[in-house]
């Protein structure tokens, strides 16, 4: 599947575009922002967008108040199906954000119970009892999502509402030409419900999207997860992927902590090669940091460290993710009374030399042959089985197997990381021959011959494809 070949980009466009933080009901045409990074997006080796919330909302675009119609304060549907449209013409592909849990209170369904109470056609599109009261004195009680009652649960027993929604996800598709969802609070979800939406996407993947991008059309669901035993809701049924909390912890962890046995040990748990290894062939969506999260220049207690937890993250198992601007720094810390810090507008993108480190990243693992295949060491990145070689406390290594694909040769490539500002030596008999090293500046990239050791610099990573 090409989600499990790309690496997705995340923007939060109602930050991303300057949005007002309230809907004030006037509609601009801001979402051409997002277009006019198609060519940034395209040369840095983006393979898909992930766009939060899209759709009329009244305030950070989780409180839905219509599934059909693009918030006015990014404009119309038609501005909308522009930007995908011109992401489509640079090879990127669109997931959004769909919001299936929860509704605002302004939600058209929800402000027909508000009005019409008990004789509200509506009335069991959410959960309901009209023995009691709201927190804002509707004359009739409702479950909020965790306890906000600003965001109104839906009822996805009923089949009424999934009706609904599979046709919103039908109209986005043939609409707005879009390639996927993100499912908002998908460990809250009815399983009936993910399964339901799984058939539609299998029907969807049978026709490519008009002006789409060439080749797999396959529409991809990838849940928002982030405790429980993430097989329950990514399998053959249900989910392709779902976001790698746990990773993403250990990730920051290990760097901050001078331990990297803790991002090893998920890693090992998560896809090793032991019996008990838990999500062995599971693709799952990593990253560093995402508009729920402080960003990763902010939450490091090392700068230095940043460039290596880049590299960990695009060498280890998974689909990696980079949220906008962090690509370059930007920093961002959750906290105060609302996320917003964390979703800033940006006139255009501000490339560096971390942003250059991150490009290379992103080519190793998704670059092409002339003929549109992985390149060389690329499969093994994707594909390849996990196992660590040499875990010390600042250093890493491990080895990605793919086996051979359609008659050509198997893979295997070393991931070393070093999260010192010192140099380090590794050793390992798995350091023995000779490598292609993947993150080599020079485009046919540089041999290495290693005699069982291998020297890294301060906070350097090496992709090493055994010849």
């Amino acid at each position: 599947m090409w989600a499990y070949e790309s690496t997705f980009y995340q923007i939060y466009p109602l930050g991303f575009c300057g949005a007002p933080r309230e809907n004030d009901g006037v509609c601009v045409s801001r979402i051409g922002r997002v277009a006019s990074w198609a060519s940034y997006l395209d040369e840095l080796g983006v393979g898909a967008v992930l766009l939060n919330p899209v759709f009329e909302s009244s305030a950070h675009g989780y409180d839905t108040r219509d599934l059909t119609t693009v918030d006015c304060r990014l404009g119309t549907n038609d501005d909308f199906a522009a930007v995908v449209a011109e992401l489509h013409a640079h090879g990127i592909r669109v997931v959004l954000d769909a919001v299936f849990n929860h509704v605002g209170r302004e939600f058209w369904a929800f402000r027909d119970v508000r009005e019409h109470g008990w004789d509200s056609a509506y009335r069991d599109w959410f959960i309901t009892n009209f023995d009691g009261d709201s927190a804002y004195g509707d004359g009739f009680w409702y479950e909020g999502w965790e306890g906000h009652f600003e965001l109104v649960k839906l009822n996805l027993r009923n089949p009424q509402v999934v009706d609904h929604l599979i046709q919103c996800v039908r109209t986005w598709r043939e609409e707005l030409g879009i390639d996927g969802l993100r499912l908002d609070v998908a460990y809250s979800l009815d399983h009936d419900f993910i399964r339901r939406l799984r058939e539609v996407a299998n029907e969807l993947s049978a026709t490519p999207v008009a002006g789409g991008v060439p080749g797999d059309a396959s529409f991809v669901l990838i849940g928002e997860t982030l405790h429980g035993d993430y097989s329950q809701i990514v399998n053959e049924s249900m989910l392709h992927s779902c976001t790698n909390y746990e990773c993403y912890k250990g990730l920051y962890s290990s760097f901050n902590s001078h331990n990297m046995f803790e991002i090893a040990h998920s890693l090992h748990r998560q896809f090793g090669g032991d019996p008990w290894c838990i999500y062995r062939g599971l693709h799952l969506l990593s990253f560093a940091d995402n508009h729920d999260v402080s960003r990763l220049a902010s939450i490091l207690s090392d700068p230095g460290c940043i460039r290596p937890a880049y590299g960990l993250l695009f060498g280890m198992p998974g689909i990696p993710c980079a949220y906008y601007g962090s690509e370059w720094g930007q920093e961002g810390q959750k906290g105060g009374g609302d996320d917003w810090a964390l979703r800033p507008a940006f006139d255009e993108p501000a490339p560096n030399e971390l942003t250059a480190w991150v490009g290379r990243l992103i080519g190793a693992r998704t670059g092409r042959d002339e003929q549109g295949a992985l390149a060389p060491g690329a499969r093994a990145l994707c594909y390849g089985s996990y196992r660590n070689v040499q875990i010390a406390s600042e250093q890493l290594l491990f080895e990605r197997v793919a086996e051979g694909w359609d008659g050509g040769p198997g893979e295997r490539v070393l991931v070393a990381v070093n999260a010192s500002g010192q140099p380090a030596s590794v050793q390992a008999g798995e350091l023995n021959g000779s490598f292609r090293d993947l993150l080599a500046g020079d485009a046919a990239a540089e041999v290495v011959e290693l005699a069982g050791s291998l020297e890294l610099a301060p906070y350097e990573t090496r992709y090493l494809l055994a010849r």
